[in-house]
């Protein structure tokens, strides 16, 4: 194995770091100079153009010290009112902070199967699944592929429902011209370090058309209070400080380069890759920003270890799906209920993709993966 090819990771932070290293430096250093860390200039700025780009009305930072979506969804739930007794609809196929944050607020996660082609929450089984309880749907835009919002949105609208969008891997995704995150009634957007827009530690985002919503979020995330030392509501500390507001002013600058990039990446896979395995979609009216690129197949663990020892890092989004898993059991879920996400569990497999992956790197995942196709396809 040549020196090019060793070691190719998931995704290479200390590439993009390396290429805005310079105006990075130069903004921390305008937040060190200001004495100002949280809540500032920098917060607001990014609050504003974050908002703008996603075609949102209003946008909240939020995070410190946990998963970022874990808390922009809590205080997503608790800004609609939706806590104990409550049902939430969402995909049983995602990170597990999805159905974690339904779980914390008080509410039951309620799971509905995904649509084998996109992996995301299928519209046409949601109706079945909604009570008298079902206060909100969680539509996740998985990878960075739009769900099917216009659907969605009629049947919450039907039935009175909420929407919150887990767009946390889809910043700058559209749906129909509309950009992901500003179609429900809230979008939650994850800035941790491996995102298509990643701070360099904790960071969240939070959009949503609502004055009344802005609001309360705004005074959640800041132990529920509008004045200081004054709460009239039981919030959290969830604040967004300026360091990692002014890295991300940064890297906004250059986020449609970089998933233009992404796009041009994805689409040498598509055009290269062995037609023995099943590739991503992309149905009319819908994008995809390619957090991740993912495969499938049945000898997925096979391709894997022969990736690595081929110095091709891959990944699991994800093996085991929520309904599964040993935190939800109480919910009396069994194997076979969401046969959908449980196939693919088994067979999903994510390949390298990040805005600095060389041509050369690719050619040699797209070699190693076509030779093991044609002996093992």
């Amino acid at each position: 194995m040549d020196k090019e090819h060793d070691s190719i990771p998931m995704v290479d932070l200390q590439a993009e770091l390396n290429l805005l290293r310079t105006p990075i430096l130069e903004m921390i250093t305008e937040v060190l100079d200001s004495g100002s860390y949280i809540m500032g200039e920098k917060g607001e700025k990014l609050e504003k153009l974050v908002a703008q780009y996603v075609n949102a009305s209003y946008g909240v930072g939020v995070a410190n010290g946990t998963d970022a979506l874990q808390y922009a969804l809590q205080l997503s739930l608790r800004a609609l009112n939706i806590g104990d007794g409550d049902e939430v609809i969402t995909t049983p196929f995602t990170f597990f902070a999805t159905g974690e944050a339904i779980a914390q607020v008080g509410a039951k996660p309620v799971f509905v199967d995904i649509d084998e082609e996109t992996y995301n929450l299928d519209p046409n089984k949601i109706e079945e699944a909604i009570t008298e309880k079902t206060k909100a749907i969680i539509v996740v835009h998985l990878y960075g592929k739009a769900a099917r919002m216009e659907e969605i949105m009629d049947i919450a609208k039907l039935n009175n429902l909420r929407v919150i969008e887990d767009a946390c891997q889809a910043i700058g995704t559209e749906y129909n011209g509309e950009r992901v995150g500003s179609i429900g009634d809230i979008g939650c957007f994850s800035f941790f370090p491996s995102k298509n827009l990643g701070a360099l530690g904790d960071a969240g985002f939070i959009t949503t058309n609502q004055k009344d919503t802005y609001q309360k979020l705004s005074m959640l995330r800041n132990h529920g209070s509008e004045e200081k030392y004054h709460h009239s509501s039981i919030g959290m500390n969830s604040r967004l400080d300026e360091i990692q507001a002014a890295i991300l002013l940064v890297k906004l600058y250059y986020l449609d380069i970089f998933l233009h990039k992404r796009k041009e990446v994805a689409k040498k896979y598509t055009e290269n890759l062995s037609d023995l395995l099943k590739k991503p979609s992309i149905p009319a009216g819908r994008e995809h920003t390619f957090h991740q690129y993912c495969i499938e197949l049945d000898k997925r663990d096979d391709l894997s270890e022969v990736l690595k020892k081929n110095g091709v890092a891959s990944a699991i989004y994800y093996p085991v799906p929520l309904h599964l898993q040993k935190a939800f059991a109480y919910l009396n879920y069994r194997k076979g209920d969401f046969p959908i996400a449980e196939n693919i569990a088994g067979k999903i497999l994510a390949l390298p993709i990040f805005p600095m992956l060389s041509y050369q790197q690719q050619d040699h995942i797209i070699s190693v993966i076509n030779t093991f196709m044609l002996s093992n396809g």
